[in-house]
């Protein structure tokens, strides 16, 4: 038999060999776009050429190539570059192995940076000619013998910026310290030197590095709480018959940790390392679940396991802190104030944890204390016949359930008491010349304004030179406490005169009266 027969036929075992010894559950672990760039020029042997294939081969034989999970591309390295086939070409392991064993090499050049221009402008471009898609992660496996590869560190860089990541397997020599800035870090896990017919001693590796860059997050934590949290996933199930079932519990932290069954029961989870853990169900319909019944600041992890008699799917896992407890009260409000009464509000109402509050007040520096008690649910209330223009000190009490007390003091004053004015009196005392007299609560006054209002008569209300100016038509004036009266000359016909008592803080109410001229002097403006 000729040489050449005989190496093609043991090749040819090798990759029959591949494909019976291949993992028989398909793994549903990723979501991503891979493209491989394949050395296949004049300095790659057809021995190595087939080699590199069934590495290929038994590479990507456990990956699912559904829709929305993992997409293989393949590009091919000559004087001229070609793309094998895109992201969008195969979507069954069977379509992609047999387009691997259909492959043929290119020959020429190793003109890889014409090839890294193609991957990088349109093959790895989210929509462009090869299918990459939107929003899932890329990644480039580089495939050489290391000879003469080109200036690669530009256009490698590039791809690395547009985000995608790069990993390199080397079955020659070539230059470690080139190499070694091409690929993406971690290095560890992403460069690979191996001898050709040894290749198959890094392929869980490899697969693995790629997996960790592709690694579908599909379940994902939203709304956590103190003692909640929300799951959702990727409905994988969709489609078929079977069912959710989640298991979620404390992250043991050396020894184990109690839980409570919820939907479903409770036991002992390996994955959760020994520890206590809640079960729930879901149909295969549903994409989402609400975790109750958690502590709080707790590291959890959630393990979703698709459960159908149609196909083999993986458990995925997510871990999640729930948040710090938040004792009532931690917040303390005061609105509503009044002379006698100030409204208190507190939160977080938490009447799970609460059964009642404990609200103490007293006028500072040294007056009574008062207490009153509101339920577990109430988060204000209303404090009454306080003293006006007063400081108190209120504090608000809770009482846990757990046996905790929590307790938050907050300073709130009363308005000032601002009495009305009692009694208002006009008296003309001549031709648009008014005695103003009132009388007014004395205690805490500290003056009175005075104000008029009205339209002044064309030519004033007299041509007398020793008469005093005419007032304006409106106009305003404050007066001291002790003042009760003053007298209003030349004021405008019909003018409306009002006094209003002035108090520290605030203004009473006050009294007015319009003026009425009549030609004897007399009471024309009263009220009281």
């Amino acid at each position: 038999m000729d040489s050449r027969v005989a190496v093609t036929c043991v090749l040819a075992c090798v990759l029959v060999l591949v494909r019976t010894q291949a993992p028989e559950a398909v793994l549903h672990c990723c979501e991503g776009d891979v493209l491989f760039l394949l050395d296949s020029s004049g300095s790659v042997s057809s021995y190595e050429y087939t080699r590199m294939l069934g590495f290929l081969s038994e590479l990507l034989l456990p990956f699912s190539l559904a829709e929305d999970q993992v997409k293989v591309g393949l590009l091919q390295v000559g004087s001229r570059p070609r793309l094998e086939f895109g992201f969008d070409a195969h979507s069954t392991q069977d379509g992609l192995q047999e387009a691997l064993r259909r492959t043929q090499p290119l020959r020429g050049d190793t003109n890889t940076e014409e090839a890294l221009r193609m991957a990088r402008d349109w093959v790895l471009t989210p929509g462009g000619r090869g299918g990459a898609r939107e929003g899932l992660p890329r990644a480039l496996v580089w495939l050489t013998d290391g000879v003469k590869p080109g200036d690669v560190l530009g256009p490698m860089a590039a791809l690395r910026e547009a985000g995608v990541a790069v990993l390199l397997v080397s079955t020659g020599p070539g230059n470690y310290q080139v190499l070694r800035q091409v690929v993406s870090p971690p290095i560890e896990n992403n460069l690979y030197f191996v001898d050709i017919d040894d290749m198959s001693i890094i392929t869980e590796d490899l697969r693995e590095a790629i997996i960790e860059i592709i690694r579908a997050r599909r379940l994902n934590v939203h709304d956590v709480s103190t003692n909640s949290a929300k799951l959702q996933w990727r409905p994988v199930l969709a489609g078929l018959a079977g069912y959710y079932e989640i298991r979620f519990g404390p992250v043991p932290t050396g020894g184990g940790v109690g839980g409570t069954g919820v939907g479903g029961g409770s036991g002992t989870s390996p994955s959760q390392g020994g520890g206590e853990y809640q079960r729930l169900v879901r149909p295969a319909d549903v994409s989402s679940a609400e975790l109750t019944g958690l502590k709080p600041a707790t590291t959890y992890r959630a393990t979703l396991t698709p459960e159908s008699n149609e196909d083999v799917l993986t458990p995925i896992s997510v871990t999640f802190t729930t948040k710090p407890e938040v004792l009532s009260p931690a917040t303390v409000t005061v609105s509503e104030s009044g002379q006698t009464s100030i409204k208190v509000s507190w939160g977080p109402l938490q009447p799970e944890s609460v059964y009642s509050y404990l609200v103490e007040y007293s006028a500072l520096p040294t007056g009574k204390l008062h207490t009153l008690t509101v339920s577990g649910g109430q988060n204000y209330t209303l404090l009454r016949d306080l003293h006006p223009d007063t400081t108190y000190l209120v504090t608000v009490s809770a009482r846990h359930a757990s046996g905790r007390e929590r307790a938050l003091s907050v300073k709130a004053c009363t308005q000032e008491a601002a009495p009305a004015l009692t009694d208002l009196r006009l008296t003309a005392v001549g031709s648009g010349s008014v005695q103003v007299d009132w009388r007014g609560q004395a205690d805490g006054v500290r003056g009175y304004w005075l104000t008029w209002q009205g339209a002044a008569a064309p030519g004033g209300h007299s041509n007398s030179l020793l008469a005093p100016p005419p007032l304006p038509p409106s106009a305003s004036h404050y007066l001291p406490a002790g003042a009760l009266s003053t007298r209003l000359d030349q004021l405008p016909p019909a003018a409306r005169v009002c006094v209003s008592p002035v108090y520290r803080t605030a203004r009473g109410d006050g009294l007015c009266c319009t003026a009425q001229f009549n030609t004897d002097a007399r009471v024309y403006g009263h009220q009281s």
